[in-house]
């Protein structure tokens, strides 16, 4: 079980941190970071790559009055790969920026297909044995890679306790395998991107800006016709419900029967106030499965669709 160094458990959405120093300046991310923490929020995620280390150190700043009520976790080996060199003096760094003695959750940020897992994970235990972290998490693997990992890691007495998968109304493939695959090895889910880039806002049909009309990889993610239908059968749903269609989608999100504990990120406290209002959303399981209907449901893992 997950929780922060005096037993706070994780709540039920993550706030990332990701815009931290970049788009958010550091006045902007106090504002958001206290809205998280009047909403709830425990868990907080950053990364070694976000903001180049910006996010890192203004978390650092703002945790410092709280840090034993908080779960921070954080990510190494985005780039240079999962070499156990990589990890340690990345892992080093992101310490020292965020300024704590120890990380409650660190991720590999992704699967390395170059680095043997056994040398990525006696990094890890290396960390975990010295008590410089708590948790070890995955991040964007696919289920058969935290499977193979999780081996490795017994081989050094730790284990996976949290993936970071991608997952939204219109990104739905980790319900085939990944989420099936954490309910059964009882692993935490902390999945990104839970507004699909900002699609599922509703902003893009209203000529608004953002991701999608600023990021090559967001438009390619997310400009296909089915996905920009769904967010207008979204939209329209929630503008008869009198909510935010971002909080609908979060809702939704939080509801699958996984429990995951969706991760939530904006540029500005007010454009974060829909992601936190999804808390207070009764998503009834004919709601659920109505919005669900607005989206592709991804085939199972079998072709034997007539035992599934």
């Amino acid at each position: 079980m997950i929780t922060s160094p005096n037993g706070t458990p994780l709540s039920p959405l993550t706030f990332g941190t990701m815009q931290f120093g970049g788009n958010a300046d550091e006045q902007a991310s106090r504002a958001m970071f206290d809205a998280a923490r009047d909403a709830g929020i425990t868990h907080f995620d950053t990364a070694y790559v976000y903001t180049d280390g910006a996010s890192e150190t203004l978390l650092g700043q703002f945790i410092q009055s709280e840090r034993d009520n908080l779960i921070i976790a954080t990510k190494a080996a985005y780039s240079g790969g999962s070499s156990r060199g990589n990890i340690l003096t990345g892992f080093a760094t992101s310490q020292q920026r965020l300024g704590i003695d120890v990380v409650d959750i660190l991720y590999l940020h992704r699967f390395d297909d170059h680095t043997p897992l056994q040398e990525t994970f006696d990094a890890l235990a290396t960390l975990k044995h010295e008590g410089r972290i708590r948790h070890i998490g995955v991040s964007n693997f696919a289920a058969w890679q935290v499977m193979k990992a999780q081996t490795v890691a017994a081989q050094f007495d730790i284990h996976i306790d949290i993936v970071q998968p991608m997952h939204s109304l219109v990104k739905r493939q980790s319900e085939v395998e990944i989420f099936p695959m954490c309910v059964d090895q009882g692993i935490e889910l902390a999945p990104y991107s839970p507004l699909g880039g900002g699609l599922l806002t509703g902003k893009y049909a209203g000529g608004g800006t953002g991701r999608l009309t600023e990021d090559s990889r967001y438009a390619a993610r997310y400009n296909v016709a089915w996905m920009r239908e769904a967010a207008n059968k979204l939209t329209a749903l929630a503008r008869d419900m009198g909510i935010d269609p971002a909080s609908l989608a979060v809702a939704w999100a939080m509801a699958h029967p996984a429990r995951p504990r969706p991760i939530v990120s904006a540029r500005s406290a007010s454009q974060l106030t829909p992601s936190l209002a999804a808390l207070e959303v009764e998503m009834t399981s004919d709601l659920y499965d109505q919005i669900t209907g607005f989206s592709v449901t991804p085939p199972p893992a079998t072709d034997r669709i007539e035992e599934a």
